[in-house]
């Protein structure tokens, strides 16, 4: 810095306001300043500034599985509304979700030096007394139920479902099978239950319940069940994976859709479109899920203190052509 100061003919002090982006440098001194710095190769030790204010301009972000389309694209949406704030994020997998990797990993953050932590916990722990996070982090949780005693970030799972469950209805079909996520899994959970509530409420009795992993294979060997399913008119897929293996499993035994089977995913990926029909699906809004996230988790670091309660973000569905009124209807 002593070096740049002679060369710029300043004081230490002005290169130490330029370097570190503060106003009161009029613009000719500022440049004579960044012309030293690029003469001289000097480069502003960022780790050594962060240590002294105490502000790294990085957020920690745990997550256990990257293996979901949904937990990869938040995490996507998380990066870039990061960087629009000028933080950076590190990421820390967590093999297994228990008590004792979760502190770990909190552990292991802290001597990444972060000022804050997302989590996204697809399984569903934190809503249970076996998982907690240690108290006075900022934090924001993506995707659980947890939101009295955390911030809490999700799409509106029930709501999706809902709106699936009845646009099928509303063709005329008597009664929507659900390919199920994981038992384990929160999201799953909630749109299984509010697919449940959508039939009975409507006095129709739901089907038995079919469970997938989000993957496609495992949607293409429920799918492969559910085709012998002469009364198997419409079919509510948790996620696009899974529906992307039931249209397979349906085509391979002459099951057409929509015309036999109508089918609903969820998540509206980027290929939905290019399905063999065209996915109609609930569409979620992840870009705007990570930047809630990232919203919510600086709002703690600038003033302090933590938040709890749970936003949900809307989720719309897109019509496309996997759905029709059933074969009696038409």
């Amino acid at each position: 810095m002593a070096d740049v100061a002679r060369v710029a003919g300043v004081s230490s002090q002005t290169v130490s306001r330029v370097s570190n982006g503060f106003p009161g440098v009029n613009e000719e001194t500022r440049q004579r300043v960044l012309a030293a710095m690029k003469e001289l190769g000097y480069r502003p030790n960022s780790a050594a500034r962060a240590l002294k204010r105490g502000d790294f301009r990085t957020i920690g972000v745990i997550t256990f599985t990257l293996a979901t389309t949904g937990n990869v694209r938040t995490l996507e949406a998380i990066a870039t509304s990061a960087a629009e704030e000028g933080y950076a994020v590190t990421l820390l997998p967590v093999a297994v979700p228990t008590q004792d990797e979760v502190r770990g990993a909190f552990s292991r953050l802290g001597e990444l030096a972060v000022d804050a932590v997302i989590v996204i916990m697809e399984v569903h722990l934190l809503d249970s007394a076996r998982l907690s996070l240690p108290p006075h982090v900022k934090v924001v949780v993506a995707d659980s139920d947890a939101g009295d005693r955390y911030a809490v970030v999700d799409t509106d799972q029930a709501g999706g479902s809902r709106d699936a469950v009845r646009h099928l209805l509303g063709l005329g079909h008597d009664t929507v099978w659900h390919l199920a996520g994981p038992e384990g899994s929160y999201a799953a959970q909630r749109r299984t239950a509010a697919w449940q509530a959508a039939l009975e409420e409507a006095g129709r009795v739901p089907p038995p319940l079919v469970h997938g992993d989000w993957s496609a294979e495992s949607g293409y060997r429920a799918g492969l069940r559910l085709a012998e399913q002469d009364d198997c008119t419409a079919v509510f897929a948790a996620n696009d994976q899974m529906a992307l293996g039931l249209l397979r499993a349906l085509h391979e035994r002459g099951r057409r859709v929509p015309q036999d089977v109508s089918v609903i995913g969820f998540d509206d990926i980027p290929e939905a479109g290019s399905f063999l029909p065209p996915l109609t699906t609930v569409h979620q809004d992840f870009a705007e899920v990570g930047r809630r996230c990232v919203d919510g988790v600086l709002r703690q670091v600038r003033e302090g203190g933590t938040d709890r309660g749970t936003t949900l973000v809307p989720t719309r569905l897109v019509l496309r052509e996997s759905t029709a009124p059933p074969p009696e209807v038409r």
